[in-house]
């Protein structure tokens, strides 16, 4: 068994543009004379790795709190692909993760540099999709995220954004990404893990 970690340091994270960068603020320190070591700090709830819930783009939508924990936690398929990923890709991608295990595509991260088109999109959300994880900070293109961002979550399928796949192989995995409950919140960080080798 070996385990993944596909989450991005808070601190030094990738930063979506716009975003509030994160921060930590000393309010203790020990070598100060200070009882022990407390430290504030603040965030976007989209900074580093992270999950969209379907209020970031749906008023009304259900809030990060609101998610239903299995859709963060189960069986994934890791697929790679670079570029703009069309119908056809999200099809094939689809089709190999049911051949792997059907119960890892209800869950699909993909490694690489890729940008959800709005077909590619439509192709994830009639196929039922849970998840859907990606390495960018967001699944559409970042200039005009809204159309890709307003299918997938209209569908109701958890966005992953930000996750690092770089030493993961293709494959099937658990994973585990549950974010923070944070109540009435559109999003919220989390730290993802990926387990591979389980038979």
């Amino acid at each position: 068994m070996r385990i993944y970690d596909i989450t991005q340091e808070v601190f030094g994270c990738e930063v979506y543009p716009g975003d509030t960068s994160p921060a930590m603020e000393a309010k203790l320190r020990i070598r100060q004379g200070d009882v022990c070591n407390l430290s504030d700090f603040s965030m976007c709830a989209h900074n580093g790795t992270h999950v969209d819930a379907p209020f970031h783009f749906i008023d009304g939508g259900l809030t990060v709190d609101r998610v239903a924990l299995d859709s963060f936690v189960g069986y994934a398929c890791v697929a790679e692909h670079e570029g703009e990923l069309a119908a056809s890709d999200a099809r094939r991608i689809l089709r190999e993760a049911k051949e792997r295990d059907t119960r890892a595509a209800e869950r699909i991260l993909v490694k690489g540099r890729a940008v959800v088109t709005p077909e590619a999109a439509r192709v994830f959300a009639e196929a039922g999709l849970r998840l859907f994880g990606n390495e960018s900070q967001t699944v559409g293109p970042e200039d005009a995220p809204k159309e890709v961002h307003l299918i997938m979550l209209s569908a109701e399928i958890v966005l992953l954004e930000g996750i690092r796949l770089g030493d993961v192989p293709e494959g099937v995995y658990f994973l585990h990404a549950a974010p923070l409950k944070l109540g009435g919140c559109d999003g919220a960080p989390c730290r993802a893990t990926l387990i591979g080798g389980l038979g």
